[in-house]
């Protein structure tokens, strides 16, 4: 019943420098990060030096019970994942974080992102007896990292070493027995920020709503292309692979981040109340009442409301208690599926011309449903408004934005098409150029791939989604 777009996942990490809670406060920042995965999570802590760990399927509070947080116990360092599967596909040896042991210590890495490249590197370590159990990306960074380990002083130095031959979007965390670790690629496409406790920890995460989570003071964001190290010396940060002009996937102001969280200096729920308004502006609709889809619908349809005149109204009751994750069971179910989730108030749409308010149309279905909703409830025109330009193109950083023959901006080439696939009466998406500036003057460019099929970096051709999922053979070879 989804939308069919996920993020792929949050990271998370704590730094304490002494026997402290890490693993609660890792559950807790993992909550505050379950809207960029939902199906699944783990934790990893270092107990002066001895890991323990736990991962399951589910949501946070699914898989870790009272039982399992008591048998994780408390440590010095820790660090937690939440994931929704783009390049993987459903594997428990998916589950994040990964775990090695190798001739120089222990790791622990959690990873947000995709790698453009990991094919490469995933043949090149596999010819050197490298193992693997899984079928994501994570991998080969630890084993990259793991390789350059065995030759520098430090794991700080071998993520240094390891960082030019991973391309594509990676902000991550990574604990050792006695540190935590966290670096972003050059590009930045992903975000990664820390803070600290009052009472000295120092916390690491996707976004700043999961700092809020543990009480914790928002610093700055990590740079694109820099490595932060939290140890008992203090904090020590590398730029030696910093200087590009980030490039942050422009959908997480749009629609992944939560919006409480400020990225890249830059409120969340301010850039959506622009995008309402820059829609307002190009694409005004003659209307009695504007309506956002929940939850990210709703500060852009405020702003499209300021910006209009048009009252805003409460169009949709969300059921609190289905997530994104629900899956209805068959066919019948799927086709009710958008009323289990979402519900008309009635005396909001009735009788009226309304505007409609969403952040994106992938496939197309799930839209043609809600559309359907209101038009049951007797509203008398629908004109739908787009917080984001139409997707052409897949996104291969991290998103799970689909192939071009299942996108319906490519199946559909005009809107007036798109508009009566979904039963609209008009329809308008974001420009490209409004989409650039919704989150002002913050020193971003963005990346627009999936709207333009321009990426920042080079995509080798032939690029698939799921890259690893392919028939495992029993045969050597020769």
């Amino acid at each position: 019943m989804t939308k069919g777009l996920h993020e792929e996942c949050g990271v998370f990490g704590v730094y304490a420098g002494k026997s402290a809670p890490v693993v609660e406060m890792t559950y807790l920042g993992l909550y505050a990060l379950q809207h960029r995965g939902q199906e699944s999570c783990g934790i990893a802590v270092s107990d002066d030096g001895l890991f323990r760990q736990h991962r399951g399927d589910g949501l946070v509070a699914e898989v870790f019970s009272e039982e399992e947080m008591s048998h994780l116990g408390e440590g010095s360092v820790a660090v937690g994942h939440v994931r929704y599967s783009t390049t993987g596909g459903k594997n428990a040896n998916n589950i994040q974080p990964v775990v090695v042991c190798h001739v120089k210590g222990n790791m622990a890495l959690c990873h947000n992102g995709n790698l453009v490249n990991a094919n490469e590197l995933r043949r090149s370590h596999e010819l050197n007896g490298a193992i693997f159990h899984g079928t994501t990306d994570t991998e080969s960074i630890i084993y990259t990292i793991v390789g350059e380990r065995l030759h520098t002083a430090s794991t700080e130095e071998a993520v240094a070493s390891a960082m030019p031959k991973l391309q594509g979007a990676y902000s991550c965390v990574l604990m050792t027995a006695t540190k935590l670790i966290a670096f972003r690629d050059p590009n930045g496409f992903r975000p990664l920020c820390y803070g600290q406790t009052s009472s000295g920890e120092y916390i690491v995460a996707s976004e700043s709503c999961a700092l809020d989570a543990v009480d914790a003071h928002f610093i700055r964001d990590i740079e694109p292309g820099e490595i932060v190290v939290f140890r008992k010396e203090g904090v020590q940060s590398d730029c030696r692979h910093c200087g590009k002009k980030p490039t942050l996937c422009v959908f997480e102001y749009i629609y992944f981040a939560r919006p409480d969280s400020i990225i890249q200096g830059a409120s969340v729920h301010s850039a959506r109340l622009s995008a309402g308004r820059f829609l307002a502006r190009e694409s005004p609709a003659d209307a009695d009442v504007v309506i956002g889809v929940p939850d990210s619908g709703i500060d852009a349809a405020v702003g499209f409301s300021q910006e209009s005149g048009i009252p805003y109204g409460i169009g949709f009751l969300k059921n609190k208690y289905v997530g994104r994750s629900f899956i209805a069971p068959n066919q019948q179910l799927r086709e009710k599926a958008v009323r289990i989730k979402l519900n008309v108030i009635r005396e909001t749409v009735e009788g009226k011309r309304v505007v409609l308010i969403d952040d994106s149309i992938v496939r197309g279905t799930t839209c043609a449903r809600i559309v359907k909703l209101l038009r049951d409830a007797g509203a008398k025109e629908v004109h739908m408004r787009v917080s984001a330009p139409p997707f052409k193109h897949p996104c291969f950083f991290g998103t799970d934005v689909d192939s071009e023959e299942n996108l319906i901006a490519c199946r559909l080439h005009s809107v007036e098409e798109i508009a009566q696939a979904i039963g609209v009466d008009s329809l308008a998406y974001l420009s490209i150029d409004a989409a650039h500036v919704l989150a002002g003057e913050n020193g971003c460019d963005y990346c627009d791939g999936c709207f333009t099929g321009q990426y920042p970096i080079d995509i080798p051709a032939g690029q698939g989604k799921n890259k690893f999922e392919q028939p495992i053979h029993g045969k050597d070879e020769k």
